[in-house]
């Protein structure tokens, strides 16, 4: 009976062995080798930037990188890579925070940190809570029980372990992580390579970091990217993990950096980690190679840019020694070819006091020539002229008499002098304010009586600016790049503040918006889009430039609705203002090769600086717009300063400023026209300043 039963046993111990092997066997068997495929995205450079000659502004710079890969490591392996790579690396520490401290401490501390919380109080707990949110608890209460005794007894040794550690695990699954990769020197990235078999997950690579050719020249408009440490910004991370980001990589977070970011990022490369069932990477698969962004070049001539800002900073320290300028800080400049609208010099200057030596320095505010807006008087009386023209309340050659102005409940509207009878192309040349103010009465079917009230249409305000928005005045223009401000348009419809909107000193204009609207004078009455990048490019090895991805056509927003000769007469008057005795640019511009032809400003405004006790302070404005050649123009200028002067003073800057920017493009273009680069001129200035000095 025994052997009976034994043989029972084993039959039935074979027959199962049968089944397991004969009919689930490959099942089993395929369990055991089940593998998992993890795809993962490793980030790629940025695409460069260059300037329309084909230097390079923005680089990548190569920097050696330690990173750590979480293949699926407990914390307690984790902490012991963290450990070993500690004593071969040096890694700063602050960024550790005191909850990273007091986690670490109770993983070295298991029995001293189960003693913060008693019996008692964890049965009372258990009553309240069940699983998950019952260790959370319970966590929690220990770490609030860590005292300051406690973690002052951990050594600088174990907070290095720790800045590591929490490099280690703030990334993610199978996605390499930057440990360290500022000042890494030699010998640490050498030591950490013979080493990565005692460092598993732990890698030698090379990481970037965007470099500035031109140091801060542009560096507002160019914009900023996020470290590595920050990754993708937290107010718009569902936005980038929707368009396949990861968490860790470094976007654009401002102007053109932004602006582009999809043709910047690049194409990440795509790498298939094979596992298996215990998360151990057992192969490793290159599904695509990645490719660096691709490259930007820019509508910018560097070198017209650094003169330009030169030119402005230079203007400004000597504008300074004038009387009544102690509230002056600031000027603006855009060059743009008025028949693309590519803009070639985006130029901003600000003296600013440093907070830390008290000293005051000069600053880059480029950014302000399409986010701040001002007052910019009579440099829009081409665009009055033309609406007066486009509304039928004046034709060319209509006269009117310029004298004082005299309504009642108004203080007297003059010009700067008594004209006498004046057209339309002088009161441009002489800058009549008398002019363009009856032409705003006529637009808002007014009728002038001296000492008398001045009853209007009020719907001529919104006829005055739907016309000047044709000209991309109070407005946005369009410019690709991100914050541009529309400017201020004043609420009160009082016939006195119509006609201070025909003179330019009612709504505020941005230098952006007077280039594109002396642009549009300039080419016969197309408004241009202007726009910072001219094509975007392959990347390319080294500084090259690769084959062109898109070339940015000219945009035409709108067209003005113009009869013939209606512009002519714009342009001649504009001409007048520099080319002709009288006019109010001619002292600086008379004579000039290039036939230039514009329109100065000058605003009586308030001032809203950063200056709190000044603020509402009266304060004039200098602008200045202009274009050449007048008769085929190439390129297109505007000026502001703004809080040029408080009282009476000869600070003309406005026009110093324009004057020396379109001296320096003319001259760089017979430079390259002879042949003869920027870098051949340094060399001669610098050979001839030495055979001064070896004479002396």
């Amino acid at each position: 009976m025994l052997f009976f039963f034994v043989f029972l046993l084993f039959s039935v111990l074979i027959l199962r062995l049968g089944v397991v092997q004969i009919v689930y066997g490959e099942d089993y068997k395929r369990e055991i080798e089940r593998t998992e495929d993890v795809t993962v995205n490793n980030p790629v450079p940025r695409g460069k930037m260059f300037d329309t000659n084909g230097k390079i502004v923005v680089d990548n710079v190569p920097e050696n990188a330690i990173t750590y890969t979480n293949n699926g490591a407990s914390q307690k392996e984790m902490l012991e890579v963290a450990e070993r790579l500690a004593k071969l690396i040096h890694k700063d520490a602050d960024k550790v925070t005191e909850r990273d401290m007091k986690d670490y401490w109770i993983v070295q501390n298991p029995k001293e940190a189960e003693k913060k919380v008693t019996e008692k109080e964890l049965e009372q707990l258990k009553v309240k809570y069940e699983d998950d949110e019952y260790d959370k608890k319970v966590y929690q209460l220990t770490l609030d029980r860590i005292t300051e005794k406690d973690l002052n007894s951990l050594t600088e040794e174990d907070i290095e372990i720790i800045a590591i550690y929490r490099e280690f695990v703030s990334g993610y699954k199978f996605t390499p992580q930057i440990v360290k990769n500022k000042d890494v020197t030699p010998e640490e990235f050498a030591v950490v390579s013979e080493n990565l078999q005692l460092l598993p997950g732990v890698d030698t690579t090379t990481d970037w970091e965007r470099s500035y050719a031109y140091s801060d020249t542009l560096r507002s408009v160019l914009g900023g990217v996020t470290t590595s440490d920050k990754g993708l910004p937290a107010e718009e991370i569902d936005y980038y993990l929707s368009r396949d980001y990861s968490r860790n990589d470094r976007v654009g977070t401002s102007y053109l950096e932004k602006q582009y970011e999809d043709v910047l990022h690049g194409q990440k490369a795509k790498v298939k980690n094979i596992t298996d069932q215990s998360g151990e990477i057992v192969s490793t698969e290159v599904i695509s190679e990645g490719q660096r962004g691709k490259d930007l070049v820019l509508t910018i001539d560097m070198d017209l840019q650094l003169a330009v800002e030169k030119i402005i900073e230079e203007e400004l320290w000597s504008a300074k020694s004038y009387p009544g300028t102690n509230l002056l800080d600031r000027a603006y400049v855009v060059l743009m070819d008025p028949n693309t609208g590519e803009i070639k010099s985006l130029a901003g200057k600000k003296i600013v006091r440093n907070a830390e030596t008290g000293k005051t320095e000069m600053q880059d505010d480029a950014l302000g020539t399409f986010t701040t807006t001002y007052n910019v008087g009579s440099a829009v009386k081409g665009a009055t002229v033309l609406t007066g023209f486009q509304t039928g309340v004046i034709t060319p050659g209509s006269s009117f008499y310029d004298a004082p102005l005299y309504i009642a409940g108004t203080p007297p509207k003059k010009s700067w002098k008594t004209f006498g009878s004046i057209n339309d192309v002088n009161a441009l040349k002489y800058s009549s304010n008398v002019y363009m103010f009856l032409t705003a009465i006529k637009i808002g079917e007014g009728r002038y009586v001296p000492h008398g009230s001045l009853p209007i249409n009020t719907e001529a305000f919104n006829t005055i600016r739907q016309h000047f928005a044709q000209f991309g005045l109070g407005v946005r223009t369009g410019i690709d790049l991100p914050g541009e401000q529309n400017g201020f348009k004043g609420t009160s419809t009082l016939p006195g503040h119509l006609m201070d909107l025909s003179i330019g000193q009612y709504d505020t204009y941005s230098a952006m918006q007077l280039a594109q609207y002396v642009s549009t004078i300039a080419n016969g009455g197309s408004r241009m889009e202007p726009h910072m990048v001219r094509e975007i490019r392959e990347p390319q090895l080294d500084n090259e430039l690769g084959k062109i991805v898109q070339e940015i056509q000219p945009k035409v927003l709108n067209r003005l609705d113009l009869e013939d000769g209606w512009i002519d007469r714009v342009q001649l008057g504009f001409k007048k203002v520099m080319q002709e005795s009288g006019g109010t640019a001619n002292g600086f511009f008379g004579g000039k090769s290039y036939s230039p032809a514009g329109k100065t400003g000058t605003a009586e405004s308030f001032y809203d600086g950063p200056l709190k006790n000044y603020k509402m302070a009266s304060v004039m404005n200098l602008s200045l717009v202009g274009y050449a050649p007048s008769d085929s123009p190439e390129i297109a200028m505007s000026v502001i300063v703004p809080w040029a002067y408080t009282g009476g003073t000869d600070n003309r800057s406005n026009l110093k400023i324009g004057e020396r920017v379109m001296d320096a493009y003319f001259e760089l273009k017979a430079q390259r026209a002879a042949g003869v680069t920027i870098e051949q001129e340094t060399e001669s200035e610098t050979s001839e300043e030495a055979d001064q000095t070896n004479n002396q």
